[in-house]
């Protein structure tokens, strides 16, 4: 495997670091929340990132492929043990490097600190049909979902239309398609979508669930730091604005609020996984019935993790400190703080104006609010530059 390395300057000697693996903003917002306190950073990427061009990347590895899971095991091993990183948290960006961390778990513990649960905890969260199923048994409310295997069970199922066709492993499926789920109007529309998800992914990761009305202001995050059975740090958080507006790849405008009636279910199942780390619990409000259905939980940063730091929980150095020995004493976010994503939620807000879903003074109103911006940052200005000359690029990588 070739690795390549923006300084030939080794890390030996130095304090204990992080190994961000994954140079996107997700990455790049752990790396500030580190970075800002003198921990050491190695970012390492098998894509152009913009994580590399922070001030806070003490070095920069580029990997061949962080797909291929044992491939990548062995390099972040044979990595570590050249620059002599062990002790390093490792800190996962993407849905694949949790499975991955969690399933090689105890290699990588040998030599490097990792944060990632086993993965007995892990594909509670990492397979949406079992996310799903344990919430039933556990009493949260989920969408109607189905879990066909044939034609014939997607036949059998007797639900109203439109209806959502989504895969219950990510990766793949959005490698694929750039979607997070697809919109079928009717029983011909269903059965072409289920059998275009086939070719992607196993029928028997295809979910059919129920499309809950309402766009990105319905759904809301539980956002903690766990350990032994109590959330050491949480914030509440709702999403103004994501893009696409029925299914949200990701948000583009986030505020923190206070909402505590999501935050004992979440608990209720991460305590049931016997769940350690940063998690994101997902929900949308169902005004139908009234009640918060559970949605995903993502065992690892979020997208707007950084609006933890400004609202008084700096979820990344709290985990990085906990991993280290240090004692992380209780700590509560506070409401209305925001985060924005500028480079999709111009467009996002654009389209949302023309089509009638927001306002302009509404838009206007919420650039007055927010605290902080994805990439963007006047102490580390690079990153931002980065993009902007990357945007082809992440266009092409990611669509839009």
């Amino acid at each position: 495997m070739v690795e390549k390395s923006s300084s030939p300057a080794d890390l030996s000697g130095a304090k204990v670091g992080a190994v961000v693996v994954g140079g996107d903003f997700h990455g790049l917002g752990i790396m500030r929340s580190l970075g800002s306190r003198g921990v050491p950073i190695c970012v390492v990427d098998d894509e152009h990132s913009i994580g590399r061009y922070s001030r806070y990347a003490t070095h920069f590895v580029r990997a061949p492929n962080l797909r291929l899971e044992q491939e990548t095991v062995d390099f972040l091993l044979a990595m570590g043990r050249r620059l002599n990183l062990q002790g390093w948290v490792l800190f996962p960006t993407r849905d694949e490097h949790v499975a991955m961390f969690s399933r090689h778990r105890c290699a990588l513990a040998a030599f490097f600190r990792v944060p990632t649960p086993e993965w007995e905890c892990v594909k509670w969260a990492w397979n949406k049909w079992n996310t799903y199923s344990l919430a039933e048994k556990l009493g949260i409310p989920i969408p109607k979902t189905w879990c066909p295997r044939t034609l014939e069970d997607l036949d059998a199922i007797d639900a109203s239309f439109p209806i959502g066709v989504k895969p219950a492993v990510k990766e793949d499926f959005f490698y694929a398609t750039k979607a997070k789920a697809w919109r079928a109007n009717n029983r011909d529309e269903l059965r072409d979508l289920f059998l275009k998800a086939s070719s992607h992914v196993g029928s028997n990761e295809i979910l059919v669930q129920e499309i809950i009305p309402g766009d990105g202001r319905c759904q809301f995050s539980s956002c903690v730091l766990f350990k032994n059975g109590v959330a050491i740090a949480n914030m509440e958080a709702q999403r103004w604005r994501q893009h696409p507006p029925e299914f949200g790849r990701a948000a583009t405008f986030v505020e923190s609020i206070d909402l505590p009636e999501i935050v004992e279910p979440s608990l209720r199942f991460l305590r049931e996984i016997n769940y350690y780390g940063l998690a994101e619990v997902e929900y949308k409000l169902d005004h139908r019935d009234g009640k918060y259905k559970l949605l995903d939980v993502n065992a690892r940063t979020w997208g707007f993790h950084a609006l933890g730091r400004p609202a008084g929980v700096d979820f990344s150095y709290l985990l990085f400190a906990d991993q280290v020995g240090e004692i992380v004493g209780p700590c509560r976010g506070r409401a209305g703080v925001g985060w924005i994503r500028m480079i999709t939620d111009i467009p996002t807000s654009i389209s949302d104006i023309l089509h009638g879903r927001l306002n302009l003074g509404a838009y206007s109103d919420s650039l007055k609010h927010f605290s902080v911006e994805s990439v963007f940052s006047p102490e580390d200005i690079f990153p931002s530059i980065a993009e902007i000359a990357l945007l082809p690029y992440l266009a092409v990588k990611r669509g839009f």
